[in-house]
């Protein structure tokens, strides 16, 4: 994977690690920004685009955790890695839930930040190109729709729907083996990378939103199926 396109916006309070990451991803042929407070992080998005988000959770102004979910209220589907002190799982529970991609635990190793650093970019650009033609940037199944640029549909009832960047991820997983089981550990490891958060239950909890936007009766599912003890089995037929 070049790096050469890649633009980084490093939100780090810490002088002396944000100089130090900044330096090590130009070093690795990243461009790169930094900011050191939440407000300006947000308001940096009124004019910048960048392909990855390197976000510490600790910060004057606002925290990581309200920076990532205000981004993702206003419709920034730029991927986030939160930095933290805290490495307490429920910690990551909540980086999850604000819409964040991985997360890694001060201290932390310099490879091992640029291991996930390419790892994100990896599952985005497979993302992007997997739903770049005609034939697969739009997944129609039982008078529902799916846009996966644009991370919006329609429903059956046609009712609109904003997708957030992880439903679409799981969606294009499984639509891309229809009648198939995918198990957990492989929806995990194409979404978020197979280690960063600490439960399978994560995945359960993100078809149980798509089953409310896209089943005519989440209760009785017909389009995703759960095989119990392994994963799921994404139908796209008519419900019966």
């Amino acid at each position: 994977m070049s790096a050469g396109p890649y633009h980084v916006l490093v939100v780090e309070d810490d002088p002396h690690l944000a100089a130090g990451l900044a330096e090590n991803l130009r070093a690795e042929g990243f461009r790169v920004d930094t900011v050191a407070d939440g407000h300006l992080a947000v308001k940096w998005f009124d004019d910048g685009r960048c392909d990855l988000i390197v976000l510490d959770v600790m910060l004057p102004g606002i925290d990581g955790f309200t920076v990532c979910r205000t981004l993702r209220e206003r419709g920034t589907t730029t991927p986030v890695l939160f930095l933290t002190a805290r490495g307490d799982p429920a910690d990551r529970i909540r980086g999850l839930e604000a819409g964040g991609d991985d997360y890694l635990a001060k201290p932390f190793h310099l490879q091992e930040f640029l291991l996930r650093v390419r790892a994100i970019l990896r599952r985005w650009d497979w993302y992007r190109s997997s739903s770049a033609s005609s034939g697969t940037a739009v997944l129609r199944f039982a008078g529902n729709e799916v846009d996966f640029q644009a991370f919006r549909g329609r429903s059956w009832n046609g009712e609109p729907q904003e997708l957030t960047e992880k439903e679409a991820m799981i969606l294009k997983v499984l639509a891309e083996k229809p009648g198939e089981i995918v198990s957990r550990e492989d929806l995990l490891e194409r979404v978020w990378g197979y280690d960063v958060f600490p439960s399978t239950r994560t995945v359960d909890n993100f078809i149980l939103r798509l089953r409310k936007r896209f089943e005519r009766d989440p209760a009785d599912p017909r389009h995703f199926i759960t095989v119990w003890g392994v994963g799921y089995r994404f139908e796209p037929g008519e419900p019966s």
